[in-house]
């Protein structure tokens, strides 16, 4: 018999704030949270997307206190607490501060500084896998569920904005030089953000248990690694249709059960083409859903995108509707679905939400979700 795998809690700290709703309704109303942010090197661009109010001595103190505060928020939402004996952790960063605070130190250590200090009983998992690992931190978790090997895990990522960062990403020309604008004819690259994102996920019967009404269900997740390269993805966007294929095997849908799709929208040119490219072989001949994307709001934040965009998707479908793409003036020509261009908040019938995200290295994960009624 399948575990059924439900999202009980969940938090997010972002450029537009850390509280659930409010931060929904900002993004729902077009704002971003996309601002100059002063540096002592030259940059193709000043702007970026930080967390407002977040004190730390260095980027090593704000990645801990960001990934901190999300997780106990993520729990209490859950009604579950820090030292029950059944729960799990997987978390997940790309570099965090390691890039420009560490010498010596390993990955992972930030996650076993949270666990004591919160005084989680069991040692985290840690996942790493570039601007996927948010994502992958839920599918290691949901597997866990499904395979009866927890009960109860909390996971999620975070990341933060570093001198490291936003100078590896002028060199590499993947910044833009002006503003993010995801799947626009003027495309010309990313900006930089912060944030963290954390979801509690257990088994039906265990929420059931508790009397803790869901968010929704994850129905299934799947990923693929292209290997095309240290940076730049597969031009053909096999292995994304390859997991979103595979996350919708994993939850019994098709692509026509599909209501709506947040999308990685990085906005270079090349990922919003290949994303482009994926969707329009992935929805062929099936009804076309609505797709949005949330960088244009709250910046790139890397390893933590992909558990924020999880938790974007679990609200829409909640309310039945999307935020429209922050960012958005002219729909590149080609773009196979639907977008919010408006300006305004886009409505969406009942059905599955994706959220797929696409990493350095090729790492390409999807996750699947539904409403509970």
């Amino acid at each position: 018999m399948t575990t059924e795998v439900w999202v009980t809690g969940l938090a997010w700290t972002t450029a537009l704030g850390a509280g659930r709703d409010a931060v929904w309704r900002s993004l729902l109303d077009g704002a971003t949270g996309i601002r100059p942010v002063a540096s002592e090197h030259r940059l193709r661009n000043n702007l970026a997307a930080t967390v407002p109010g977040l004190t730390a001595r260095d980027s090593a103190d704000r990645q801990h206190r960001l990934a901190r505060d999300t997780l106990v928020a993520a729990l209490a939402d859950a009604g579950v607490t820090r030292s029950d004996p059944g729960l799990h952790a997987v978390l997940g960063t790309s570099y965090g501060a390691h890039l420009d605070d560490a010498t010596g130190v390993p990955l992972d250590a930030w996650c076993h500084r949270i666990a004591t200090e919160l005084g989680l009983s069991r040692t985290p998992l840690s996942v790493s896998t570039a601007c996927s690992s948010g994502s992958d931190s839920v599918l290691v978790a949901a597997e866990l569920v499904r395979n009866r090997a927890a009960e109860l895990v909390v996971c999620g990522a975070a990341d933060v904005l570093t001198t490291a960062k936003r100078l590896g990403h002028s060199v590499l020309g993947t910044m833009s030089p002006t503003m993010l604008r995801s799947f626009d004819a003027d495309r010309d690259g990313t900006i930089l953000g912060e944030g963290a994102g954390f979801l509690v996920l257990e088994s039906a019967a265990s929420a059931r248990a508790r009397g803790r009404r869901p968010y929704g269900r994850l129905l299934g997740a799947g990923s693929a690694n292209d290997a095309a390269g240290t940076t730049a993805p597969d031009p053909s966007g096999d292995t994304v249709v390859r997991a979103v294929e595979r996350a919708l095997a994993v939850a019994g849908r098709d692509a026509a059960d599909v209501s709506t799709v947040n999308a990685h929208g990085s906005g270079t040119q090349v990922n919003d083409d290949v994303e482009s490219r994926s969707l329009a072989r992935i929805f062929d001949g099936a009804a076309a859903p609505t797709v949005f994307a949330t960088k244009g709001a709250l910046g790139h934040s890397l390893g933590a995108t992909g558990t924020v965009e999880a938790i974007a998707v679990l609200l829409a479908l909640r309310d039945r509707r999307v935020p429209p793409v922050a960012g958005l003036r002219q729909v590149m020509p080609g773009f196979p679905l639907p977008l919010p261009a408006s300006g305004r908040p886009a409505p969406i019938d009942t059905g599955v939400g994706l959220s797929i995200t696409l990493g350095f290295g090729g790492f390409n994960t999807c996750l699947a979700f539904e409403a509970v009624a």
